[in-house]
């Protein structure tokens, strides 16, 4: 009889037979191949972030969060007053100025720098040495703040000696008008025979009493020696005095000086020089009625004169002080003369950035436009100008964040009487903190103003940069 064999129990479907041990090596749910991976990658990614992350913290995060905090404290730290730090900052006449003079940067310099920029870039095109130009233009760029402040506080230096604006301003204003002939210079007043006086407009003159063909011998002091000129002869007298019939007067300007002293005061001496170059007018009745320019020996002879009695004026623009240029760093100009500092280190910035997006720019819409008749102007407006628009944004946006922030150009080239004629928000917090004030709860109350002035311009340019990269 042979024997039965055990039923063996059929598997359920899709599981392990009965009896039977899992598959051997199968991995866990949380031992995932791609998981692993994934939080490997995380933990990578987070330890090469972490550095960035806690420098972020402590120069970034920390400084914004205290000084907020700081804002809301006294000078001295120790006390809680709220808001008033931003009341008082708000009615401050210095933190007025320079919100009045930040809104000024913003909105002249960024523009200025954007439309210089598109212009340079546009042109450099046209020309041969075009890598050579842009080379010239973005040089400034590596030049410091503080080396071209320093520069351009040389340049705009009111003396022409020093400063090179006031150096051509000078030069182009004497070739269209006539220098004083010896400024500083004054006459010797009550001395001699025909004594000098000095009238409300600067001149001087002599009673009127000189009839034609009388003389006159007229003195001046206050002419240093090295200031005379170089072709000044000995003083003398006029060639041939005039006859009462000649309808002339005539004279001598002489230096009033003997040198080694000595001499007498009001007559031509010995080894005195005339002052070549003098005007000197007859005025009868209030009116100048003729004039002449003295010679090398300083005399003169002013004929056309009809009878009568007649006085001899010498004018004040024979001792006026020179031309002495524009008084840039004048509080009228200071902060248009530093934004000119600024646009010629950032004019170079701007053409590079517009001139790679010019680069990038479809020619053959541009040739297509040439092809149906359209001019460069026409191109350059309706074409190069839209399709440059977003460079062109974002070049401005990112020149608005840096204007806001300007202040080592201001402290360095505007001069001390005028730093407050020139002050911006960055230069009055740290004036307020820690150039004199000593008041850092004010100073800090400011800087919070600054953030948020900036953090607009900042958010719109973070998100145009994410629409182009999408």
């Amino acid at each position: 009889m042979s024997a039965t064999a055990p039923a063996v129990p059929p598997a359920e479907a899709g599981g392990t037979p009965a009896g039977a041990s899992p598959r051997q090596g199968a991995p866990a749910r949380g031992d995932d191949p791609r998981r692993r991976a994934t939080r490997r990658r995380r933990t990578v990614a987070a330890a090469f972030l972490l550095p960035a992350l806690l420098l972020l913290g402590a120069l970034v995060a920390y400084p914004i969060l205290f000084s907020v905090g700081r804002s809301l404290f006294d000078a001295s730290g120790t006390r809680f007053v709220g808001a008033d730090n931003y009341v008082e900052m708000f009615r401050d006449p210095t933190t007025l100025k320079a919100v009045r003079n930040t809104a000024i940067w913003v909105v002249v310099a960024p523009a200025l720098l954007t439309g210089l920029g598109l212009i340079l870039a546009v042109l450099t095109e046209k020309v041969r040495w075009a890598t050579a130009f842009k080379l010239l233009m973005f040089m400034p760029m590596a030049i410091s703040f503080l080396a071209a402040g320093i520069i351009f506080r040389i340049t705009y230096e009111q003396d022409p000696d020093r400063g090179v604006l006031n150096a051509v301003a000078v030069g182009v204003h004497d070739v269209f008008a006539d220098r004083p002939a010896y400024p500083g210079a004054r006459a010797r007043e009550d001395a001699g025979p025909n004594p000098l006086t000095k009238g409300e407009d600067g001149s001087y003159g002599t009673a009127a009493d000189l009839a034609p063909g009388s003389t006159a011998s007229l003195g001046i002091v206050g002419v240093p020696p090295k200031e005379v000129p170089s072709d000044a002869k000995p003083a003398a007298g006029p060639e041939g005095s005039p006859g009462a019939g000649d309808g002339a007067l005539a004279g001598t300007v002489y230096l009033d000086f003997t040198p080694g002293g000595g001499g007498e005061p009001g007559r031509i001496d010995s080894g005195e020089r005339g002052l070549p170059g003098m005007t000197v007018q007859a005025v009868r009745d209030g009116k100048t009625v003729g004039e002449a320019t003295t010679a090398a020996d300083g005399s003169f002879r002013i004929t056309g004169l009809e009878g009568g009695s007649y006085a001899l004026r010498l004018p004040a623009s024979n001792f006026a002080e020179p031309y002495g240029g524009i008084s840039w760093l004048g509080p009228a100009l200071v902060t248009p003369a530093i934004i000119g500092a600024y646009l010629w280190i950032w004019t170079g910035f701007s053409m590079v950035l517009i001139g790679a997006g010019l680069a990038a720019m479809p020619r053959d819409v541009l040739e297509a436009a040439r092809m149906d008749g359209a001019n460069e102007w026409q191109i350059f407006r309706r074409i190069t100008v839209p399709l440059l628009a977003p460079v062109l944004t974002v070049v401005f946006v990112t020149l608005v964040i840096n204007v806001m922030k300007v202040f080592d150009l201001v402290y360095i080239i505007a001069p001390g009487p005028v730093l407050q004629d020139a002050n911006v928000l960055a230069m009055q917090m740290w004036l307020v903190s820690f150039g004199g004030g000593n008041n850092q709860g004010l100073g800090s109350a400011i800087g919070v103003l600054l953030l948020l002035l900036v953090v607009p311009a900042m958010v719109f340019n973070i998100r145009r940069f994410r629409r182009s990269q999408s």
